[in-house]
């Protein structure tokens, strides 16, 4: 009788939990010779969320399924509509339309995270984002048909709501990509707007000087210590009262878990992530692993616990995906584990602040810090090649860099 491993979700997380489960079934190979893993996810491609805020978003999704096959998982081209933990099964609706109700032995839950879209007044009417595929193409699509616009101060005013890592991303390129659009003579006006004391709140005052230096070096406006209150066509209001005339706006107020956690569990913390233990199993469902943006874990032993990051979710898919197949053939589990942090911040064509620890202390700035970054995004978070040895040890949770 088969047993089945079924990984939701196509991301960071899914598709390294992939790689670990099949390294461990490869490794146990006369235990499992009756046991699959399956992989469902909307679409057979890893969206590289983090490079969203660039030119061409259209060209951040990657093709897994040579990947896929080279490791022998299995993969459902769906949505998951309904999780039933007692039951052992989840409702799945195909791309083509399809019902299906899927029983699994093991599940690993790595259904990413989405916008944080609160009912602020004109926010879903008139507000961008670069939060998924489909919306990124949309703003480009948008500034690029700005050329076409007559010349007015709405039109060369942007207003970016959210001071933190993706607000900063999104502003810090915007001057280089409207220039190439708008051409040198027009100089846009850029406002980003934190409801904080600070900008980059999230990112402490370590790499603060080197952001406030490459805001003010691009041009960049900034209001902190008021949100926005509501959105228009024409603009937005703070909490102030201050208006600003702008004919785009781009919303990046943070980020939440999927919904499906809590068909999982009602514990969720203030971002719907489901506690696990230390080996990523969600607590209260025995049988239900977690990785990624859905669940909070504990990284080291200073009590620091994972963030919505690329980073945390692909070490943490590795671990998910060993710990999930070890536990299907009664072998032990292990503690995951992830003392070093780092974040690396693009900030345009000033460059970026590359910081290691999770105080975040500055080790790389300006070109060199921009030259670590492009390392990130172009190599180090992209999935491994469609071979099946390099595909297995891209799977392992000892991995250290």
């Amino acid at each position: 009788m088969t047993r089945r491993i079924l990984i939701i979700g196509g991301g960071f997380a899914g598709l390294w939990s992939a790689l670990g489960a099949a390294r461990v079934l490869d490794m146990e190979s006369h235990a499992s010779s009756n046991v699959e893993i399956t992989l469902v996810s909307p679409k057979p491609e890893l969206h590289v969320r983090p490079r969203l805020h660039e030119a061409s978003p259209e060209n951040m999704a990657v093709p897994f399924l040579p990947l896929l096959d080279a490791v022998d998982v299995k993969f459902i081209e769906g949505t998951v509509d309904c999780i039933h933990p007692t039951d052992h099964s989840v409702d799945i609706t195909t791309t083509a339309g399809e019902k299906q109700s899927v029983s699994y032995d093991r599940l690993v839950l790595t259904s990413g995270s989405r916008l944080f879209r609160p009912p602020l007044p004109g926010l879903a009417e008139h507000a961008f984002a670069v939060d998924q595929i489909d919306d990124a193409v949309k703003l480009r699509k948008h500034l690029e048909g700005l050329a076409s616009q007559p010349d007015t101060t709405a039109r060369n005013t942007f207003v970016v709501v959210g001071g933190g890592f993706t607000g900063l991303e999104v502003a810090t390129e915007l001057p280089e990509r409207l220039r190439a659009i708008l051409g040198d003579s027009v100089r846009p006006r850029i406002v980003v707007i934190e409801r904080s004391d600070a900008i980059g709140p999230d990112l402490g005052p370590g790499p603060r000087p080197a952001i406030l230096e490459a805001l003010e070096h691009l041009g960049i406006e900034t209001r902190v210590g008021a949100g926005v209150v509501s959105v228009d066509a024409t603009g937005v209001v703070t909490a102030t009262g201050e208006r600003i005339d702008a004919g785009t706006v781009i919303w990046t107020g943070g980020m939440v878990a999927s919904s499906l956690t809590s068909q999982i569990s009602p514990q969720l913390d203030r971002q719907g992530r489901l506690d696990v233990t230390p080996d990523l199993r969600v607590i209260g469902a025995k049988n239900v692993f977690g990785a990624g943006d859905v669940v909070r874990a504990l990284t080291d032993d200073e009590d620091h616990y994972s963030l919505m990051s690329c980073q945390h979710a692909l070490f943490m898919g590795r671990f998910a995906g060993h710990n999930v197949a070890a536990d299907l053939l009664g072998l032990p589990t292990i503690e995951y584990r992830q003392p070093f942090y780092a974040t690396c911040l693009d900030l345009g064509a000033w460059g970026a602040v590359y910081t290691e620890g999770w105080d975040r202390q500055v080790k790389l700035t300006h070109a060199e810090g921009k030259e670590r970054k492009l390392l990130i995004n172009t190599q180090w978070i992209y999935p491994p090649a469609a071979d099946r040895e390099q595909a297995l040890a891209a799977g392992n949770p000892n991995i250290t860099y």
